[in-house]
């Protein structure tokens, strides 16, 4: 029995996510460009991602896997095209394949979010050892949002740099026990990437 944690397209990779999604640490298969679709996929057991992949991938051949990852608990797939049709095909052959439905995801739960405002500067050197996207500096508000699954952070990394495309994407962890956003820009921007942020993952339906 495959259970389905996560099912969650993404239409129009906005080009910060899209570049995090690149990075040698992320893309271990194809990496996506701005302006593609992707299409995020989480199962238990681990392994039983081996057979999802297998799935969309005879289902829509000119389509691109980007990461393939299984972790203790579950595996993980990130497939991106330029035609949303591919991915709605992958999709209908993976559910179709373990016998689920979009609905029968795990609806994400807000866990913590809040928005420093004037980052100090020690405050920003020490967050800076630890990022994987861009760097912080002092002196700007700084967005910090937690919620599971840990893959929504996807969708609300992409989400909050679509309303608010002046911000900057300093983190984004999509994998482990939770998912966190770090974003920095103006006092405004936070707010209103937040207020998106949450919009999108209370919209979001599972079980």
């Amino acid at each position: 029995m495959t259970e389905l944690r996560v099912y969650l397209p993404i239409e129009g990779l906005q080009p910060q996510f899209a570049a995090y999604l690149s990075s040698p640490t992320r893309a271990r298969g194809y990496p996506p460009f701005a302006g593609q679709n992707s299409l995020i996929i989480e199962v238990a057991p681990a392994l039983a991602i081996h057979r999802v992949t297998d799935l969309a991938l005879k289902s829509a051949p000119e389509m691109e896997p980007g990461i393939l990852y299984t972790e203790r608990q579950f595996g993980l797939l990130e497939l991106h095209s330029s035609r949303m049709e591919d991915l709605e095909a992958a999709g209908s052959a993976i559910l179709g394949g373990i016998g689920a439905e979009p609905k029968d995801q795990l609806k994400p739960q807000i866990l913590y979010s809040d928005i420093i405002e004037n980052l100090s500067d020690q405050h920003a050197i020490i967050l800076n050892r630890s990022r994987d996207a861009s760097i912080l500096v002092p002196g700007v508000a700084l967005l910090i949002y937690e919620m599971a699954p840990a893959l929504f952070a996807c969708v609300a990394a992409n989400e909050a740099e679509r309303a608010a495309p002046r911000a900057v994407i300093n983190d984004v962890q999509m994998m482990g026990a939770t998912g966190r956003v770090f974003m920095s820009g103006s006092l405004e921007d936070m707010k209103l990437a937040r207020e998106t942020i949450t919009v999108k993952l209370q919209s979001i339906r599972g079980r």
